[in-house]
């Protein structure tokens, strides 16, 4: 409330839909947000990114070449693939998707994105196929 009045709450969605090219492929989605947040006007509240995939990951961090190199370094010691599970085909997608999350929700103030200096919002396709993808972006505020 602002001066004793309750400002009128918007929530705004819109789906970013892409095709992936395979596994550990990451695709840096920080721009198609910005757009959508500015489309909804809100000044100050939240932007949600949801993946609603079981083996569609959205990370927060630095888009640089090394540095995706090494988070795919990580993931191949944490939970390889060669490794037998008794999930049949990509249990190691799936493992590797609860490590790195599916969802962030990411302040925003004076209708923008409040990301740090290097931060970016990226897509990681850990499913060894390409797929089809759709990621859900949900602003909520005034």
């Amino acid at each position: 409330m602002v001066g004793g009045v309750a400002d009128e709450m918007k929530c705004f969605q819109e789906f970013i839909e892409m095709r992936t090219g395979g596994e550990l492929q990451f695709i840096n989605i920080t721009n198609e947000v910005k757009r959508i947040v500015d489309r909804s006007g809100v000044k100050r509240g939240l932007v949600n990114v949801f993946a609603p995939h079981a083996t569609g990951v959205i990370i927060i961090n630095e888009d640089e070449k090394n540095l995706r190199e090494d988070i795919k370094s990580v993931l191949d010691e944490l939970v390889s693939k060669t490794k037998s599970y008794k999930h049949p085909f990509n249990a190691h997608s799936h493992l590797r998707s609860i490590l790195l999350g599916f969802s962030h929700s990411i302040p925003v103030v004076n209708g923008k994105l409040s990301l740090g200096t290097w931060q970016e919002i990226l897509w990681v396709e850990v499913d060894p196929p390409p797929r089809r993808r759709k990621i859900i972006v949900t602003v909520l505020g005034e």
